[in-house]
């Protein structure tokens, strides 16, 4: 048992860098190839809905081939790994041989794809890990690992290429650097654990989908999810040009992956107290109130602005966490070594992010608004820019809590003892 829980770290320290390879991708890539290349908001915005629409086919092949690939498990990790790690370079430090919006296409392609097999892989890894470590506990004490490690990823991914501003010309490729030595680093702490994970077997959608808690949880979490694809695709935008602060981007951004880092631990005490479900619930209602009142700030708002970042952050620490578990522990009952399920929420995730782009990056264009512009900029582009950043992600979360809220859980998914840290 100690040998097992000893190896614990590998598991955060490869949900890490997988987190960062997400995320943080669809903050800082459209304003990089839009800053240094020229290219259009709606451009980006359709490549991104475009490769989404791609995963509605790829996810569950990537699926198979998870189960497939079993018995060469190490491998094909480091395969993917060396796929992603590569990608990233593409993307940040290679200056584009052809046209930049599809050099931008092939290499997020390519780092999707790999990010995607990496993520049902790993999941399915950590639902058999669990069992060998022991019922309900052991999902607790992996998931209190993995979701910490996730959640310190995306904070150093969100804020290192705005820091290393300070240290080279070129921050964008420095950090893509960094994080292909930090994906070898990670495939190598879990070494070991592929090959005692054996085989992933699986038995398709069809278990996952026809289990109505299973559905219900999904589309929870796409509702969910799509208020926090919005804010992440328009942060940079509306701390450059709605609040003037310019230069505040890094901070900001560490402070807001930082309190939800911080409160991931919290809220499971808090679930340990009044269930997972009316913690969620909690976590939704504060997500709303912090950015409700992002709708009332101008030029200069920078101070009020960190501590809604304070509170944002600490309500996305709930999402990150509680609703995760839930679905987790249902797929260990219904389908313990399916890697579909898995691929089903990595996709849900990746489609609110893609949805967030397609829909508001063109519209954000089409109101005028023009990226970089501190002073100057017209009332109705901001007003637009100030609609789809704090109000639209109120409406979202509103019906996502009234679906919760109607949604009966049983015990045996919500008892506190599941998320208790």
């Amino acid at each position: 048992m100690s040998t097992r829980v000893e190896r614990l770290p590998s598991y955060a320290i490869f949900a890490g860098v997988l987190a960062a390879a997400g995320l943080p991708i669809y903050i800082h890539a459209p304003k990089y190839f839009v800053d240094e290349y020229g290219v259009s908001l709606a451009a980006l915005g359709a490549v991104l809905f475009g490769l989404r629409l791609f995963d509605v086919v790829q996810d569950p092949a990537l699926g198979w081939l998870s189960r497939r690939f079993g018995a060469w498990r190490k491998g094909s990790v480091a395969f993917a790994g060396l796929v992603m790690a590569l990608a990233m370079v593409g993307l940040f430090a290679v200056a584009p041989p052809i046209a930049p919006v599809a050099w931008f296409a092939l290499t997020l392609a390519l780092l999707f794809s790999a990010f995607s097999f990496l993520t049902i892989t790993f999941y399915a890894q950590g639902v058999q890990k669990a069992g060998e470590m022991g019922g309900e506990d052991g999902h607790v004490r992996l998931a209190t690992w993995r979701e910490s490690g996730a959640l310190i990823g995306i904070s150093l991914a969100a804020v290192l290429p705005v820091a290393l501003v300070t240290v080279t010309g070129a921050p964008f490729a420095l950090f893509a650097v960094l994080f292909a030595g930090a994906a070898a680093v990670a495939v190598y702490a879990m070494r070991a654990e592929w090959r005692a994970g054996g085989t992933v077997d699986g038995i398709g959608f069809r278990p996952i989908l026809s289990d109505p808690l299973a559905r219900k949880l999904l589309l929870i979490a796409l509702l969910n999810a799509t208020p926090v694809a919005v804010t992440s695709t328009l942060f940079l935008f509306f701390v450059e040009s709605r609040l003037g602060a310019v230069g505040w981007e890094g901070p900001l951004l560490l402070l807001f992956f930082l309190a939800a880092a911080a409160s991931a631990p919290v809220w499971g005490k808090v679930a340990g107290q009044i269930g997972a479900k009316r913690a969620l619930l909690v976590g939704m209602a504060l997500a709303i109130a912090s950015f409700g009142c992002a709708a009332f700030l101008g030029t200069g708002d920078t101070l009020a602005f960190a501590l809604i970042c304070i509170a944002s952050g600490a309500a996305l620490g709930a999402d990150m966490t509680l609703l995760p578990a839930i679905f987790a522990r249902r797929m260990s009952d219904i389908a313990p070594e399916a890697a579909e399920g898995f691929g089903l929420w990595s996709f849900v995730s990746k489609f609110t992010l893609a949805f967030a782009a397609v829909f508001l990056l063109p519209l954000l264009e089409a109101s005028g608004f023009e990226p970089g512009m501190t002073q100057g900029a017209s009332e109705d582009a901001l007003f637009t820019l100030t609609l789809m950043y704090a109000v639209l992600p109120c409406v979202l979360k509103l019906v996502a809590m009234a679906l919760l809220a109607l949604t009966p859980i049983d015990r045996s998914y919500a008892e506190p003892a599941l998320l208790e840290t």
